[in-house]
């Protein structure tokens, strides 16, 4: 089993309704993706999938979010903004555009600081 990562970041503000602490208020993150990928077979080159290809998927789905009030997005006006739900999201956001053969994403970890992250997978 091979593994690929790769990652990009997103700026965004978000609030976390109902929590009771600072995070409530309206504040702003720096967010660090990585999108974690698996595979049995390597092509003609000696890789699963161009790294090119993923980074570009990756960049496709955050530019979604990139300087974006979170809370305004369809998906979260029914759930909470936070972490957790941003690697939900973006994971099934990612899934749409990986074709069966490519690779298998596993995991998508969101940083929203270089000391907390939260991931989401199968």
């Amino acid at each position: 089993m091979f593994t690929l990562c790769v990652k990009d970041s997103f700026s965004a503000a978000h609030r976390l309704e109902g929590y009771d602490g600072k995070c409530e208020e309206l504040h702003g993150h720096n967010f660090l993706v990585e999108a974690l990928f698996e595979g049995d077979s390597l092509n003609k080159e000696g890789m699963l999938v161009d790294f090119k290809i993923l980074k570009n998927y990756l960049k496709d789905v955050l530019s979604a979010l990139d300087h974006r009030y979170i809370n305004e997005i369809p998906f979260f006006h029914e759930r909470a903004s936070s972490a957790e739900y941003m690697a939900m999201y973006i994971f099934h956001e990612f899934k749409k555009l990986i074709k069966e053969d490519m690779v298998s994403l596993k995991e998508i970890k969101v940083w929203e600081s270089e000391n907390a992250c939260a991931a989401y997978g199968d």
